[in-house]
């Protein structure tokens, strides 16, 4: 199942414009990118063997852990990977779904949620 860059896209946008305006207001310092596949090196840096698992990573520190006095900092980054998502996925409507939970499971991180919190609610 493959979708087009533009066509996949849209599908983050559209995932991103669902979130109610009150935790949009919070990710102003977020970056959401999108990339074919992660690196090896990313991979391994946030405890993945096989790239080909990861399908999307937050890269910053988690609004839980600032401080008022913590300098300012570079943006912090949602990266969604497409390529392992179309991989996993039967079809068009499987797309839409995992890239919207995907979305949603890296943002909840932005937001201090780790991944047993995010499992638990099957994100």
């Amino acid at each position: 199942m493959r979708f087009t860059d533009d066509e996949f896209g849209r599908l983050v946008q559209q995932a991103l414009e669902g979130l109610p305006e009150k935790f949009r207001r919070k990710m102003q310092n977020l970056a959401v990118e999108i990339q074919p596949r992660p690196t090896r090196a990313m991979a391994r840096s946030l405890g993945c063997r096989d790239i080909r698992d990861l399908l999307g990573a937050y890269i910053g520190v988690p609004l839980t852990h600032k401080h008022v006095d913590t300098p300012w900092e570079f943006p912090e980054f949602i990266y969604i990977f497409q390529r392992n998502i179309e991989d996993i996925c039967a079809t068009p409507a499987e797309v839409v779904e995992e890239v919207s939970r995907t979305v949603l499971h890296e943002i909840a991180h932005h937001f201090g949620w780790d991944d047993e919190a995010l499992d638990e609610m099957g994100y």
